[in-house]
């Protein structure tokens, strides 16, 4: 099979993902083959291509937002059937047993796997993964559309919950790209009497026009200050900057929530007075559940969700990222493998 795989942790604009022929893999008990047909582009894969969140293993193949059919079933998989369409998210397995597993918060598993990190992931034409960590794919979607609900989708819906937010309240969004245009639909459809303010870096104009037509508020630069102090807010940035000003515009007893498993920049210093008194709270988001990714799924082909997506091909994944890691990117990248 080809695939595009990691050697080394270079920085991103060195290209560092090489096209490569591997053998195709075989399912072992209890997992499924699946012949990937598109993969979303994701944050996640800068921060392992550049050694911020380093991968278990490698070589590895990157890529965690998998849409694909089932190819074969290893011995003792009977969930799914050949060409079922199925994805694959960020968590890979979790062992069942712990007191996180057994209380249902999985995503803190200390024995867990992820996706593209611990497990080969779907930058490439065949993966295989264990079939209790696939899902079905509603059909409202197509493979491309599909991808990105899988890690930017379920990520948001996440975090969404764990803000706080209710109707007739403000969410403010920081960084408006794969996640938060999703988050957006979600938050205009469970909320509308809510309101949505988006941040963005200074000068991303295509980044506001989508927010506007998606339903934003109002939109403005990373360090504006809105009409209105936030209920919440959610970070989805990169860097650190977003976080102070989010917790500066943040209503007393409010709460912001980060989305990032790593930050390329620090947070700059806070002042307690300014930034942290009255109860306001900082949350992080530590990976997601498959009970996350089942409920999104239903919830996204309810709504329905529309996700805004540039197409490229396997072999230009290097490009997608360098695009991704410059802001460039308009809503989700995805690779479409089966095209």
């Amino acid at each position: 099979m080809k695939a595009m795989v990691l050697g080394r942790m270079l920085p991103v604009e060195k290209r560092p993902l090489e096209l490569v022929d591997l053998p195709d893999p075989v399912p072992g008990p209890g997992q499924i083959r699946v012949r990937v047909s598109a993969c979303g582009v994701c944050h996640t894969e800068l921060d392992e291509i550049e050694g911020r969140l380093v991968p278990s293993i490698l070589p590895i193949v990157l890529g965690h937002e998998i849409v694909g059919r089932v190819d074969s079933l290893g011995p003792e998989a009977g969930r799914f059937k050949e060409n079922d369409r199925v994805g694959i998210a960020w968590i890979n397995w979790a062992c069942g047993r712990c007191s996180f597993c057994v209380k249902g918060n999985e995503n803190l598993c200390g024995r867990a796997s992820w996706t593209g990190r611990d497990a080969h992931g779907g930058y490439a034409q065949y993966t295989v993964v264990a079939e209790d960590f696939a899902y079905p794919i509603p059909e409202t979607f197509s493979d491309v559309e599909a991808a990105p609900l899988l890690c930017a989708g379920v990520i948001g819906y996440r975090a969404l919950r764990l803000s706080g937010m209710e109707d007739c309240k403000t969410l403010g969004l920081y960084g408006f790209g794969a996640s938060a245009h999703i988050v957006i639909q979600i938050a205009k459809f469970r909320y509308p009497d809510g309101q949505v303010f988006v941040f963005s870096r200074p000068g991303q104009v295509q980044h506001q026009h989508l927010a506007r037509r998606l339903g934003a508020d109002w939109t403005g630069a990373t360090e504006d200050t809105p009409p209105e102090r936030l209920d919440c807010a959610i970070d989805f940035t990169p860097v650190g900057v977003p976080v102070r000003e989010a917790l500066r515009n943040l209503e007393k007893g409010g709460r912001v929530v980060i989305t990032g498993i790593r930050k390329r920049t620090p947070i700059p210093e806070l002042d307690y007075r300014e930034h942290l008194w009255y109860e306001k709270e900082v949350k992080s988001v530590a990976n997601v559940t498959r009970r996350d990714v089942q409920e999104f799924l239903l919830l996204a082909a309810e709504i329905p969700i529309v996700p805004e997506v540039e197409e490229f091909s396997l072999e230009e994944a290097n490009d997608a990222l360098v695009r991704l890691k410059e802001g460039k990117m308009r809503g989700a990248g995805v690779l479409n493998i089966a095209a």
